[in-house]
């Protein structure tokens, strides 16, 4: 069912009830109650758009791929197109496009000088790539507490977990309002220690007017199912300058030359080429990218002023110098409310047939995290240094970005439910 997909793709269980009442080819229909909600009045459940979304330009696209003979970025002109327009459009001088946004980061970071004896700074509250990222290079991936309003790296925590090992400090964007950009550049300037952007989160975003390839650092972003654009997979990393562009190149592409016919290697590097398809579709994406923006904006204006006026529940405040956030999923808080009753809460949402989610599990609460390049800590002490992240990753839901794509009665009926699911807990 399209309209239970998580952001990642994935679909979520739906009760029988909502499966049998809600179909591509059927209507929206009035919504069986959760156990525990048997005397709250049923809502009708809101419609929202399909994600991803596509037409005729994506199809023309994959077919002029297609019939062009090459089907990968060295024999065809798609990833090269792509790229170009992708740079063009954040204002970067260089984009390489690549397989995924887990290795746009671990390249960006491979480029940067990150390996063994290194620290990454990301932040404690983030989806697992943030850190595997670093640690898959042998260095120490160091979890730092993130603000209270914005969800992503607080300054003064960050530049506090300095130390001379620190190679690279990985700000991520969260839902598309953007970490502070300028306190952070300040910060990287001060130590000598390069801003790594993850802007997995952050297609099209500004921060005072800049675009994200204006801001003088390497930025990574994903075009997976879930993003604001999408190919499935895919992602791309900005360069500010050419000769870390020319490196990741090499390094991207088996650390062949663009124009070697002789299998001259010139440095050590694996294939995350992005194929010509997967081009084509990101081309189509990018030309809408703008204009869905700017609708999510409008649309969270009205849906966080909703949830904010619900007693209980505060919406994620970005930073006022993100002028244009990219909204790529709506967030709120309910404070208190635990890991229990906001799982709760998330499973009553769904069954309403709004496409909620629970947030990131803090990173130093996952097993994977402490396999390798974990700090000198252990869970419990990370977490008294990151008490924000520990409140945040037990009680922030998430709503999917196309709920920010639908019309206002939409939007309305969305606070309404969750105003029922919140008062019920």
């Amino acid at each position: 069912m399209r309209d239970v997909r998580d952001l990642d793709g994935e679909c979520p269980r739906a009760p029988a009830s909502l499966s049998a009442a809600r179909g591509p080819d059927r209507p929206a229909a009035r919504v069986e109650p959760l156990h525990g909600w048997r005397n709250m009045n049923v809502r009708q459940a809101p419609e929202y758009p399909a994600w991803p979304q596509y037409d005729v330009q994506e199809r023309e696209g994959l077919v002029r791929a297609l019939e062009q003979g090459q089907w990968w970025r060295m024999g065809g002109s798609e990833v090269d197109s792509f790229e170009r327009e992708f740079a063009e459009h954040h204002g970067a001088p260089h984009a390489l496009a690549v397989t995924n946004g887990t290795h746009a980061l671990e390249l960006a970071l491979q480029c940067m000088g990150v390996g063994p004896g290194t620290e990454v700074i990301v932040p404690a509250f983030t989806f697992i790539s943030s850190s595997q990222a670093a640690q898959r290079l042998g260095a120490v991936a160091v979890p730092v507490d993130v603000d209270e309003d914005t969800y992503s790296l607080d300054v003064t925590a960050t530049a506090a977990a300095v130390t001379p090992r620190t190679r690279v400090i990985m700000p991520v964007h969260m839902a598309g309002y953007m970490a502070d950009m300028d306190a952070l550049a300040k910060l990287s300037a001060d130590t000598g220690v390069p801003l790594l952007q993850d802007a997995a989160h952050a297609h099209g975003a500004r921060w005072r007017g800049k675009r994200v390839g204006e801001l003088g650092s390497v930025a990574a972003f994903s075009f997976q199912n879930g993003k604001l654009m999408t190919a499935g997979e895919g992602g791309a990393v900005l360069f500010p300058d050419t000769e870390l562009y020319e490196t990741a190149f090499l390094r991207h592409s088996c650390g062949r030359p663009r124009t070697d016919r002789r299998y001259l290697h010139e440095i050590a590097g694996s294939n995350l080429r992005l194929n010509e398809f997967s081009a084509a579709v990101l081309r189509a994406q990018l030309g809408r990218l703008d204009q869905q923006v700017t609708t999510r904006q409008k649309r969270w204006a009205l849906l966080s002023g909703l949830l904010g006026a619900i007693d209980g529940v505060t919406p994620q405040r970005g930073d006022e110098r993100t002028d244009f956030p990219s909204h790529y999923m709506a967030m709120f808080r309910v404070p208190g409310i635990g890991e229990e009753g906001r799982n709760a809460l998330v499973d009553r949402l769904v069954e309403a047939g709004v496409p909620a989610f629970a947030g990131f599990r803090a990173i130093y609460r996952t097993a994977a995290f402490w396999e390798f390049g974990a700090p000198d800590e252990t869970p419990d002490e990370v977490a008294e240094r990151c008490p924000r992240t520990e409140a945040i990753s037990q009680d922030c839901v998430w709503l999917h970005h196309r709920v920010l794509l639908a019309d206002e009665q939409a939007l309305h009926q969305t606070a309404a439910i969750v105003a029922d699911a919140v008062a019920a807990i």
